[in-house]
């Protein structure tokens, strides 16, 4: 059989780099591995940024989803080249849900509270609550780099119903960050244990592929073994 092709797709206020200590990780693995640059303006558009590296991917695909990543391979990952699904602090809304459908249940987290938004409707995060509820395990060097990368998120996103659970049909992995100020840990939890997943526990911020990305790294690959 084919290696895989682990395709990662990042989540609001990042872009691909942020999964730079993942990615030599796995390709020492000897698996190829592909950071999509979504553009974080609507759930379509981003699918359509996946959907193309699911096209010129070589063999099977994996495809791991960090934050509304998540949702984004829920919407997409329903096809025959897709083998698995691994979300990493991640939404996984079911069909005709939104993302904040999903938070409903759930008090408002402290970095949900504290995002910003400008006059044409895209959130983003200040360095300050970067470091506060973002990324509160990094140091400040990294904290200042995200805050230069990050990427500014269409508020629309978060309200859009997927119209696919690719979760439903494949198997899938949770990474669960027990620190996140972002996405409670409990609600980690339960949309873990909601869709079945292969869950893994790590003590990190909302973003463990920066912080803890051996463990992070380690469950994508077991997810591209699994036969």
């Amino acid at each position: 059989m084919d290696s895989a092709t682990v395709i990662l797709v990042h989540g609001a206020f990042a872009d691909g780099s942020s999964w730079s200590r993942v990615i030599p990780l796995l390709q020492a693995e000897g698996l190829d591995v592909a950071a999509v640059q979504n553009p974080l303006a609507s759930l379509d558009e981003d699918a359509a940024y996946v959907q193309r590296a699911i096209d010129r991917a070589k063999g099977p695909v994996v495809l791991a989803g960090h934050s509304w990543g998540g949702a984004v391979i829920t919407q997409v990952g329903n096809q025959d080249r897709v083998k698995a699904l691994v979300y990493v602090a991640a939404f996984a809304p079911g069909v005709g849900q939104s993302p904040n459908d999903t938070l409903k249940p759930f008090p408002p987290s402290p970095g949900l509270s504290s995002v910003s938004v400008d006059r044409a409707g895209y959130l983003f995060l200040t360095p300050d609550n970067l470091a506060k509820t973002f990324a509160q395990d990094l140091s400040p060097a990294e904290i200042a780099l995200l805050a230069a990368t990050q990427g500014p998120t269409a508020a629309a996103c978060f309200r859009t119903r997927v119209t696919a659970a690719a979760w439903e049909h494949k198997p899938s992995w949770y990474v669960v960050a027990s620190e996140d100020r972002m996405l409670p840990a409990a609600f980690q939890r339960a949309t873990a244990q909601r869709i079945g997943a292969r869950t893994t526990e790590v003590e990190a911020s909302h973003v463990p592929h920066s912080s803890r990305p051996e463990a992070v790294a380690a469950v994508i690959a077991e997810a591209a073994r699994t036969r």
